[in-house]
């Protein structure tokens, strides 16, 4: 199993290919602890992810409610190998 940032930096870049255009920001932990990883502009829409390197891989404190919360703005997922084909998925009908 390929660790978490191996994962993430996959998955970034299959984000840029299939959202040509799409901008990209991995957000500082440090600055608000549970705030998920990932922020993907495009086009007029905005949505964040919180890659884990598995589906049973623990959350830290708030990253449910930042997730959920993301979620009723615009689109948030927590997304794992297991899970990446649906939620990219979900991001095509979200976005276009």
């Amino acid at each position: 199993m390929a660790s978490e940032a191996t994962f993430k930096t996959n998955l970034k870049n299959r984000i840029e290919s299939e959202f040509p255009g799409s901008m990209i920001f991995h957000l500082d932990p440090c600055e608000k602890k549970g705030i998920p990883d990932l922020v993907v502009l495009y086009k007029s829409k905005w949505a964040a992810l919180e890659g884990k390197k598995s589906k049973n891989a623990s959350r830290r404190l708030h990253q449910e409610h930042y997730v959920k919360t993301m979620n009723q703005m615009a689109y948030a997922s927590f997304i794992s190998p297991e899970n990446e084909d649906q939620v990219v998925d979900e991001l095509h009908k979200y976005f276009d």
